[in-house]
């Protein structure tokens, strides 16, 4: 997490954290390796910095295809500084292709490292990333399907995890942080899926040496509270049986819509406590959550396979592959490539206009951070189109975060988009103004 803001003095509110400004189309950049790079249009916006299109340096402007995204924020600024530990030792495109061939997989879902470095402007001082353009979330997928995925879906796309879990934990790493806010489709293929944001990425084995476990009360609940593991909540540092603890949530809210403890995400203690006691009983938990038709014997499988690994054990991947390939075949389905998201039977996908009002409301927070609890501020439900912010006319007083730790906010997303508008102007008051008597 960046770090928190002193106080300015007794009496005065602490001070803010300005935004990076916004560099114009046609800004080129320079990385580590002294490759230039020139940016587009700004299209997403993240706590302390920007998300631009770009591409490499040519005579030309930077269009709505381009390839790539630019991360940009203030060099003393911590989110994207944490980030890219993690793409500078992971997500090179040597090691993801090398991967991929070694392990006979058509695709892996790690968005790949083209480079990073330093830029001034203005007398200040940026770092940035570049890495592969993404497309829409998963979590506005669940939304348009009235938040249920298919099975066959959600199996899918347990396998697919699998595998970039798998590879990420051989490169010494854990996410920590796995949702559907965090789950990308590709640009250019809509059946690729990518997990993104590892702003909590943590190496749980530098060098090839595993940590300990140890809690720390100071850590507690670190990640997103409806999802992170047990080991988190206690403050432990995550490891790998963390990861697929967070993935059996993250499948079993895609399967039924809900998970029991929900209802109450703003007692961190209560949600720990809800996921001892689903640990404990694995198929009562799965009772509350499904039907006696509709319980996926397979998730049961998966998660009393997750729950038997230690703190340090290796998971068996293969194993839970076929857990979930055997789930398939139950359904009489098989992992064709093709990702459809279509509503479920039962599910009734929210209003056009409802998931408009959301998505603006979501993409447009913009956090305010003092060092204390985040404070989030309403904006007008108008916005450009393919997403791009418009300005809001008036903002509502700010409120509390939900939940606690990083919560992977949707506006740090890459949006999927390669245009904008300008702001609609205000309308003009109707009839005539009324006179004021003499």
């Amino acid at each position: 997490m960046p770090p928190k803001g002193k106080a300015a003095g007794r009496g005065r509110a602490p001070a803010k954290r300005k935004l990076a400004e916004e560099f114009p189309p046609g800004e080129v950049l320079t990385d580590t390796a002294k490759k230039s790079w020139k940016l587009g249009a700004p299209i997403g916006q993240g706590g302390f910095g920007l998300i631009y299109l770009a591409d490499e340096n040519s005579a030309g402007p930077v269009g709505a295809g381009a390839r790539y995204v630019i991360k940009v924020e203030p060099s003393d600024s911590g989110p994207l500084f944490s980030e890219l530990k993690f793409y500078m030792r992971a997500a090179k495109p040597d090691l993801i292709q090398s991967w991929i061939k070694s392990h006979k997989l058509g695709n892996l879902g790690v968005p790949r490292y083209w480079g990073s470095g330093q830029h001034d402007r203005g007398g200040k001082r940026y770092r940035f990333m570049v890495i592969d353009r993404l497309g829409t979330d998963l979590q506005k997928k669940f939304e348009e399907c009235g938040r249920r995925f298919p099975r066959k879906l959600v199996l899918q796309l347990g396998l697919r995890l699998l595998d970039t879990l798998e590879y990420i934990h051989d490169h010494e790493y854990v996410h920590a942080d796995i949702k559907a806010s965090n789950l990308m489709l590709s640009h250019s293929d809509p059946n690729q899926v990518y997990l993104v944001d590892y702003g909590l990425a943590y190496r749980y084995a530098p060098e090839n040496v595993l940590k300990e476990y140890k809690e720390d009360p100071k850590r507690c609940h670190d990640g997103t509270i409806e999802f992170t593991s047990i080991d988190a909540h206690k403050g432990a540092s995550a490891s790998r049986r963390s990861d697929l603890e967070i993935l059996s949530y993250c499948m079993v809210q895609w399967l039924c819509g809900r998970l029991p403890w929900e209802d109450k995400l703003q007692d961190s203690s209560y949600v720990r406590d809800s996921k001892i006691r689903s640990q404990e009983n694995i198929s009562d938990f799965l009772t509350k959550c499904f039907s006696p038709q509709d319980k996926p014997d397979e998730i049961q499988k998966f998660m009393e396979e997750v729950k038997s690994l230690s703190y340090e054990d290796k998971p068996p991947y293969e194993k839970l592959r076929s857990i979930l390939k055997a789930g398939l075949k139950a359904v009489q389905a098989k992992d064709d490539g093709k990702l459809e998201f279509t509503p479920v039977n039962g599910a009734v996908p929210p209003p056009a206009k409802a998931i408009k009002r959301k998505k603006a409301a979501v993409e447009a927070e913009e956090s305010e951070t003092d060092g204390s609890p985040i404070k989030k501020k309403r904006v007008t439900k108008k916005k450009a189109a393919n997403g791009v912010r418009k300005s809001p006319k008036k903002a509502s007083r700010p409120r509390k975060a939900a939940s606690t730790g990083n919560q992977g906010d949707p506006k740090s997303r890459l949006v999927d988009m390669g245009t904008q508008t300008s702001p609609v102007p205000a309308k003009k008051p109707r009839g005539r103004p009324k006179k004021t008597p003499s």
